[in-house]
């Protein structure tokens, strides 16, 4: 005979298990050490979710009491990062009301990310710095750090020209260009060409004969000075882009190291499947310029 269970006193409810969530979702945000505070890494996640569409223009996020069971938080890292979101006007929040996606912050008329392609990398170069405003931070003569001075073929120490540049499009910050190029190539130009004159044609008409171009790509988080720069909290996600310069003497001329907001630019490229049946990069016109070719024959 299976023994009845006992009921609970008059006036006394029973406790229902604990819901099951909060451990993974923990795991998810708070199990490996990091850098970045939780709060910060809670603000990440809706705000992706915002940005990619997920939580459109009208929607409700997730209130405070579900945050901190959905992510194992506390209430005042759940309420940080709406409050968060809140400051930067992508959301707006409403006691008894919740917390609600903006059209200010989600559909910013020109907020579309900008794209690059591999294909004509000098002129998409050429193309942004023309297409976008540009402002000059510093402009000095130092010696090269020692990572730098590597990447150029240099004895670390030697003078190069440094310059570190901000560029807006549609009056947003949207990168931030820290340049080291060889000092005999530097002193043919000067801080007010700079400014003016994207670097690349700058290079040109000094006489460098560009013939490659080493480039790579990563991510890493915003420091004190690039959040200031590109409106950002420390600690928030940033594309990564490097490049190296090679004259036609494979002599490297320039390193640049550029931060881009995610939420405003993209790097695309074509794979197609080659004789071989493998995928490579795709030579020529990419789907991007196919895209615009298109849409400038309407």
């Amino acid at each position: 005979m299976t023994p009845s269970r006992a009921s609970p006193p008059p006036g006394r409810t029973t406790r229902k298990p604990a819901r099951q969530t909060a451990p993974a979702a923990r795991a998810l945000l708070s199990a490996e050490p990091s850098p970045i505070p939780l709060y910060h890494r809670l603000y990440v996640v809706l705000r992706e979710q915002i940005v990619n569409g997920t939580l459109p223009v009208g929607a409700t996020l997730p209130a405070e009491a579900e945050l901190i069971t959905r992510y194992g938080v506390s209430r005042i890292t759940a309420k940080r990062a709406l409050d968060e979101l809140a400051r930067e006007g992508l959301a707006l929040r409403k006691r008894g009301r919740g917390t609600t996606v903006t059209r200010s912050g989600a559909a910013r008329p020109g907020s579309a990310p900008i794209a690059a392609d591999i294909d004509g990398l000098l002129a998409s170069l050429a193309l942004i710095g023309r297409s976008t405003a540009v402002e000059l931070k510093t402009f000095d003569y130092v010696p090269a750090p020692a990572d730098v001075a590597e990447r150029l073929g240099i004895v670390p120490g030697t003078v190069v020209q440094r310059a570190v540049r901000v560029r807006h499009l549609d009056g947003m910050p949207l990168s931030r260009t820290t340049s080291h190029v060889i000092e005999a190539i530097g002193r043919t130009f000067d801080r007010d060409a700079l400014a003016r004159t994207p670097l690349i044609d700058l290079l040109t008409r000094a006489g460098a004969d560009i013939a490659r171009v080493l480039q790579t790509i990563s991510a890493t988080v915003a420091d004190d000075e690039s959040a200031h720069h590109l409106a950002v909290s420390v600690g928030s996600p940033l594309l990564r882009l490097r490049r190296i310069f090679f004259d036609a003497g494979d002599r490297a001329i320039d390193h640049v190291e550029m931060l881009y907001r995610p939420d405003r630019f993209e790097y695309r490229m074509m794979l197609s499947k080659g004789a071989n049946d493998r995928f490579q990069v795709e030579p020529g016109e990419t789907a991007l310029a196919r895209g615009r070719r298109r849409q400038a024959g309407r």
